[in-house]
């Protein structure tokens, strides 16, 4: 059965306490080990590229239930704890600066866990396209600004990444894996999941729906005349709707924003926006480079949200091919919250499961012949 619901998450300030990070990092180390040993390296990849098992991961190490922070605090305190030489497993990027980190970090993570240059290269690009689909190919107002990558032995890969909109106040997470990106390709429905509000309206070219629209997207930028798409486009700019409606150019950027923000503003439908401008110099590097297909074109450098925007708006108005407007958004206290929702933190009880499973996954390395090093 298909899983599906809406998990806002609130743009909240400030940082986590220095007690409750101190647990966190001891249940965590102890939680990772055990699945380790329990699901492999592959089922500990797999269960953080779940959204709905990520939440709860943040629920019992007792941080938060809902807020931004839930992505930014624990992915940073897995990366602290989980030592690719113990584990098996490395943590590249982070929130803000450390996100522009990633590809050292994979370089780093690479050379521990004994990585090809081939894999290495191989893990980078994957960082970049997860990054530069969701800021470019899922326009929903969220810009990205917390990027980590979970790299394994066998070079596989999770991405958890995460956008802020500071219009409304609110994040949106994406979660990634490389077993599915393998299947369905970096252009077509590849996330896990994505969790945050749902909108009515979100330009979402990653959808099967959008396969046609992504098509006549390539054709048009390999076209023999660049002069063809800018005439179709400015003939898309002056198009009116109907008598009482506002122009394409006319619009809104609130609108697009969840209920809760927005409820004051006019209900302005997002698919009337077109991009004021459009990086020509990108789109003739794209007609010399001729992509054979979407997820070449989205690898050039300067083709960004605008000109994927200006393409599909022009697919759709002259050519009929429609991308979806869908949200593609999908979609629990076992210690208490930091912000004492909906109890606060029970610390003698966190400490006490933290010492069972640390004697658990001692245990069980003593089976398997390992030593467990002390945290």
């Amino acid at each position: 059965m298909k899983r599906a619901g809406v998990v806002d998450l609130p743009l909240h300030g400030g940082s986590a306490p220095y007690w409750l990070v101190k647990r966190m990092k001891k249940l965590a180390h102890a939680i990772f080990g055990l699945m380790v040993e329990e699901y492999g390296v592959g089922g500990v990849i797999e269960k953080l590229a779940d959204p709905l098992w990520f939440q709860s991961l943040s629920c019992v190490l007792a941080y938060d239930w809902h807020s931004s922070g839930t992505t930014t605090v624990v992915c940073g305190v897995l990366k602290s704890v989980i030592d690719p030489e113990e584990f098996g497993i490395g943590i590249a990027g982070g929130k803000g600066r450390a996100s522009r980190n990633t590809l050292a970090d994979i370089e780093d993570i690479g050379t521990k866990l004994r990585l090809s240059d081939t894999k290495i290269e191989e893990l980078k690009y994957a960082s970049r396209m997860a990054a530069k689909v969701d800021n470019t190919c899922i326009q929903d107002g969220y810009h990205l600004y917390h990027h980590s990558m979970v790299i394994t032995e066998k070079g596989e890969w999770a991405v958890i990444q995460q956008g802020m909109n500071t219009g409304n106040r609110y994040a949106r997470r994406y979660h990634w894996l490389s077993s599915a990106v393998r299947v369905s390709g970096y252009d077509e429905e590849p996330h896990q999941g994505i969790i945050g509000f749902l909108h009515p309206s979100v330009l979402n070219m990653t959808a099967k729906e959008s396969r046609e629209c992504r098509k006549v997207s390539v054709d048009l930028v390999r076209g023999r005349e660049l002069k063809r798409v800018y005439k179709e486009l400015e003939s898309a700019l002056t198009l009116r709707l109907k008598k009482g409606q506002r122009t394409l150019l006319n619009f809104d950027d609130h609108a697009i924003a969840p209920a809760p923000a927005c409820e004051s503003l006019p209900a302005v439908d997002a698919r009337f926006k077109l991009p004021r401008h459009v990086n020509w110099d990108a789109l003739r590097i794209a007609y010399e480079n001729q992509p054979s297909d979407f997820e070449e074109l989205l690898c050039i450098r300067g083709v960004g949200p605008a000109t994927v925007r200006a393409l599909a708006l022009v697919a759709e108005l002259i050519y009929g091919a429609k991308p979806s407007w869908r949200d593609p958004v999908k979609f629990s206290f076992a210690f208490g919250g930091k912000d004492g929702v909906p109890y606060p933190v029970d610390r003698q009880r966190m400490d006490e499961v933290s010492e069972i499973l640390h004697g658990l996954m001692k245990e069980a390395r003593l089976k398997s012949g390992l030593t467990s090093p002390a945290v």
